[in-house]
Order: structure tokens, then C-alpha cells, then sequence
């Protein structure tokens, strides 16, 4: 199963997050994602203005594994897995603070702080989705709050196992960047949810508004007193700290969580070998014209001469005529770039990209009719006013090692992608253009109006004999990014 998240990451980049969720019972997993971008003719985005090189630097992907699921209900109590986790490795340092015991013990603070923050968003955002009555919405609170609570005291309280001699300042800031990194997110999710107890309209939810603001006083006067940056409405640096060390944080944290992929260059036998083709196919060309007039003309004769330089003006033409025919043969079945997915050095699967401009022609009738159903208007750009630029993935996992590398339960890879839009704005008129109007006085105002450009993306991803097509439309001007709508 492929699931994607899409977003705007900032006002220069697109943020594709895509779920490549393994089956169980399947041994070898093998996915395939394409995106098509349809760019209006007026940004003269095209094969000479935007080659491969520019695209590459203009995309950035991340390859992580998915935290594994847990309900915040679940982590520190019945089985409570991640917390035993934790405790035990906490055990096992206290009493012989060993390179792997250290290692370990490093590990389950963060992935515990992982599955925490995941828990945490993922309660959060089923509160604030619009579905629940205000007693639904009072319960739930409720549980967030106390739940996370109980979290985070299980963890404070766990410092008593590694309070001990054999414990190194070093392995007590670890301690200490978990409980901050947790501190951060229940301050996070809790003010997000008192916002918008606060502006919930119609209902009586004073009981929830109450308990969130209580459980956020009490974190914050902890993390006062462990002398961890609160974010202050007044303060004269931007509360540049707090946003720095959240930043940090959230890196070591996740730091476990993605994997490994060196890349390099996909094809490059092949390649060697069509391009060798080409020089012999040119050389061959040369040689029968060689011999075949040197014996009509002899060795040393002006026509002879004429000839054997023509034939090698040709040659070269032969030869380059023949890379480029090979080079297009050669993109349309293989990748620019391909990668080992390594987890702890060892190989769990591979991923494929390859980036081409395309023609209509070209373009898949089901991809066609998604991007052309729903138009703004119906005088909106046609296929001849669009520059269409593909993006492609493929992607394999073997789920029997995947399940190997980790003691947790791990379904699949999170591959985040983001998108640069810079290139794009290069070519785009002012983001503003003035425009008059008559009121209802007869008088004229001079009114701003915003100058967008429409840029069509249509993703298209398939796994187990499934396809399944999404596309969203991406307002853009010469300022940076306005929006990004699903289109249906």
C-alpha cells in the first residue's frame, strides 16, 4: 500500500510525504511512484533551461523508516512495550555501561521519544478533525492529557535506574535531550488543542479548556525549573533558542529512524556499452568507405584524400547521431540514479529515480483525463500550452530483512520528498498587478490583485497490481508558494 501526505513545507518548497507500507505476508515488496508535473509554457521549463543537474539539486528526499504505531494509552502501561524497552536498556547500563549497552540504551530513548511524538500527533489530529460532539471531544482530551502525563512521569521517574556512578555526564544528557524533546511535544499538541477548544463555537467543551490549561502550567513550570526555553510572546531574540533546540532535537531523535542511501549513477554498464556501440557502428562507416575508394583512387590521390576527410566528418556525425539515439533508448528503460537502502550497513532494499520531460503524446490516457477533469475554466492551458516533467520512482523492500534490522515492528519506509520551486519563479511576472475598479459612488479605486501561475502535479502510484491516481494543483507567484489544493 502507498499512502502520500502533501504540503507546503515552506513559501519555496513542496513536501511529498509517501508511505511505502510493506505486506506481511509478502516476502518482496516492489512499488512504483510517478509524478507529473504539468508547468505552464510561460516559465520556460524545458530540457535546454532545466536539465537533469538542476532538477536533482532542486529536489531533496529523505528515506526513514515509519515509527512504529502505538496508542499513547499503550506505551508505558499493560504491556508497554516501548517503556520495558527503555527500562531494560536503562538496567543493563547502570550495571555494565558497555559500548553495546550504551549504544542500545541510546537507541530506546530515542525511539521512545519517536513513538511518543507520534502518538501524541496522531491523538491530537483525531481530536481536531472535525468529527466529534463536545462530550466525545471532553473525553478525548481527557485521555491526551492524562495519558501523556503518565508518559512522561513513567520516563522522569525511569532516571532513578541510571542515577548511579557508572553513569557518564554524556549518558545523562541523552536522558535529558528525551525528556526535553517529549517536554516540547506535549507543549506543542496541548496548545494546539486549547486553540481550538478556545475557537470552537456553539458547544460547551469549559471543562476540556480547563484541563489543557492546567496540564500545560504544570509542564511548563517543569520545564522552568529543568531550566529547558519556553517560548515568551515578548521576547526581544524571536524565542530563536527555542525553535533552534527544538530543531536539534528533533534531528537526534529521528536520527535512528532514517536509513542509509548512498547513491550513484543507474546504467552505467549499459550505457558504456551502447556508447561503444555508437563508436563502432561510425568506425565501420569509415573503413568501408576507406577501402572502397582507396582502391578506385589509389593511395595517394587528391580524391582519395577528399574523400577519406569527408568520410570521417560523417563519421563523427554517425557517431554522435547514434549516443544520442542510444542515450534516449537507455533513459526510456532505466534510472539516472539508484541507491541501497541500508539499515546498520546491511541491504534491505533498493529505490530508483529518473526525471525526463515528456511529450502528450506520451502521457497515459488515465493521467490525461485526472489532469484535465475539473480545469479552472475551460479555456485553462491545453496539453501544447504545458511543459509536462516526469519524476519517477521505484522502489523494492524485502520485508524479511526489514523485520530483521529493527526489535520493533516496522511496516514499510517514509520517502520525503521536497520540492524547490525557485527555478520556476525565475521567468514569473510581478506578484502583483494594479487593476481599477468603480465603486458604488461612481468613483475608480486602484486595487492589488495577485498574479498566479498554476502548476498541476498528478501522482500516480502502484504496488501489488494496484494503481491509484491523485492530483493537486499548485498556486505559485513570483513571491514563493500560496497554496496547494486537492483537486477531485
Amino acid at each position: 500500500m502507498i499512502e502520500v501526505d502533501t504540503r507546503i513545507h515552506d513559501k519555496h518548497s513542496i513536501e511529498f510525504k509517501t508511505s511505502f507500507v510493506t505486506r506481511r505476508k509478502l516476502k518482496e515488496n516492489d512499488f512504483s511512484a510517478f509524478m507529473w508535473f504539468f508547468v505552464p509554457y510561460s516559465l520556460d521549463i524545458n530540457k535546454e533551461t532545466y536539465p537533469k543537474s538542476q532538477f536533482y539539486q532542486d529536489i531533496k528526499s529523505n528515506i526513514r523508516l515509519i515509527t512504529p504505531k502505538f496508542l499513547m494509552r499503550d506505551i508505558v502501561t499493560g504491556d508497554g512495550i516501548p517503556f520495558q524497552r527503555l527500562t531494560n536498556a536503562f538496567s543493563s547500563l547502570a550495571s555494565a555501561p558497555t559500548r553495546t549497552a550504551k549504544r542500545e540504551y541510546e537507541y530506546q530513548i530515542k525511539m521512545f521519544a519517536a513513538i511518543t511524538h507520534s502518538a501524541a500527533r496522531d491523538a491530537a489530529n483525531y481530536i481536531m478533525s472535525g468529527k466529534h460532539n463536545d462530550a466525545d471531544i471532553e473525553e478525548l482530551c481527557t485521555g491526551f492529557a492524562n495519558e501523556f502525563t503518565a508518559v512522561l512521569n513513567e520516563y522522569r521517574e525511569a532516571r532513578s535506574i541510571i542515577n548511579q556512578p557508572t553513569i557518564t555526564d554524556e549518558m545523562m544528557s541523552c536522558y535529558r535531550y528525551g525528556d526535553e524533546y517529549m517536554s516540547n511535544m506535549l507543549m506543542y499538541y496541548g496548545t494546539s488543542l486549547l486553540d481550538f477548544l478556545l475557537k470552537r463555537t456553539g458547544g460547551n467543551v469549559a471543562k476540556a479548556v480547563k484541563l489543557m490549561q492546567q496540564c500545560i502550567a504544570t509542564e511548563k513550570a517543569y520545564r522552568e525549573s529543568r531550566k529547558y526555553a519556553n517560548i515568551k510572546v515578548d521576547d526581544p531574540n524571536g524565542d530563536r533558542d527555542v525553535v533552534y533546540r527544538h530543531r536539534v532535537l528533533k534531528k537526534y531523535v529521528d536520527s535512528d529512524l532514517f536509513l542509509n542511501v548512498p547513491k550513484k549513477k543507474d546504467g552505467k554498464l549499459v550505457e558504456q556499452l551502447y556508447l561503444g556501440i555508437a563508436a563502432g557502428l561510425a568506425m565501420m562507416f569509415a573503413t568501408v568507405v576507406s577501402f572502397t575508394f582507396q582502391q578506385k583512387f589509389g593511395n595517394f590521390t587528391l580524391p582519395f584524400f577528399i574523400v577519406l576527410v569527408i568520410s570521417y566528418m560523417i563519421k563523427d556525425r554517425i557517431k554522435e547521431l547514434s549516443r544520442y539515439y542510444f542515450a534516449h533508448r537507455i533513459g526510456s528503460k532505466f534510472f539516472d540514479n539508484k541507491a541501497e537502502i541500508l539499515i546498520k550497513d546491511e541491504k534491505i532494499g533498493t529505490i530508483k529515480e529518473g526525471m525526463d520531460f515528456i511529450s502528450s503524446k506520451k502521457l497515459p490516457a488515465d493521467v490525461k483525463r485526472v489532469r484535465y477533469t475539473n480545469r479552472l475554466m475551460k479555456a485553462e492551458n491545453r496539453v501544447s500550452d504545458e511543459k509536462i516533467l516526469l519524476y519517477r520512482m521505484s522502489v523494492h523492500i524485502d520485508r524479511e530483512k526489514l523485520n530483521g534490522m529493527t526489535p520493533y515492528e516496522t511496516v514499510g519506509i517514509n520517502d520525503i520528498i521536497r520540492f524547490n520551486v525557485d527555478t520556476m519563479l525565475k521567468k514569473m511576472d510581478n506578484p502583483q498587478e494594479e487593476r481599477q475598479v468603480m465603486n458604488d459612488d461612481g468613483t475608480v479605486s486602484t486595487v492589488m490583485c495577485d498574479k498566479l501561475y498554476y502548476v498541476n502535479i498528478v501522482l500516480q502510484f502502484s504496488f501489488d497490481d494496484i494503481t491509484s491516481l491523485r492530483r493537486y494543483r499548485v498556486a505559485i507567484k513570483r513571491d514563493g508558494i500560496e497554496s496547494i489544493t486537492e483537486v477531485k
